[in-house]
């Protein structure tokens, strides 16, 4: 599934394309403080080879996500990570400052949600995320995906919510 819609949202399977897009929501430090920090344009450039390989050997991975109008609104997806050293699967997305607050994180959550569970029969969905970032917490809640645990990732203290 190379791309797909949602009622205000059209999202493209990650591409070389994509980089500038994605650098600039990296730089931007209130995006990225959920996201492990300010990503310098050669780790995002790494970023998105490493999410691209994932496409090509999961059949899923990360789509840019675009307004209705065709602005660069974020970027959102499904893919493998490593926690406490078991394969999960995540949802993840971030969004550009300017398009939060309009209910587009619960709206692709929704979206990924289907497609991982639906389109791609997978057991399970997890979404991490930072203990402090109550945002991301109500998105997965409205989403239906229950708190399962706490755990230490990358020496920050993370929720871990989870869809069967």
């Amino acid at each position: 599934m190379d791309h797909f819609s949602t009622e205000n949202l059209t999202a493209e399977r990650l591409n070389d394309n994509h980089l500038a897009d994605l650098v600039a929501l990296h730089l931007d430090a209130e995006v990225s403080r959920y996201l492990g920090g300010v990503r310098p344009a050669e780790r995002t450039k790494t970023y998105l080879d490493t999410n691209m390989a994932h496409w090509d050997q999961h059949g899923f991975g990360l789509w840019v996500l675009r307004t209705k109008c065709g602005a660069f609104a974020g970027r959102a997806g499904i893919r493998h990570i490593l926690v406490d050293d078991i394969d999960e699967i995540e949802i993840a997305y971030a969004f550009r400052r300017e398009v939060w607050g309009q209910g587009l994180a619960s709206e692709i959550a929704t979206a990924l949600t289907d497609i991982g569970l639906l389109h791609h029969a997978l057991p399970s969905l997890i979404g991490l995320v930072y203990v402090g970032n109550g945002a991301s917490r109500r998105v997965l809640e409205k989403s239906n995906y229950l708190l399962e645990r706490r755990t230490f990732r990358h020496g920050e203290n993370v929720a871990i919510y989870r869809r069967r």
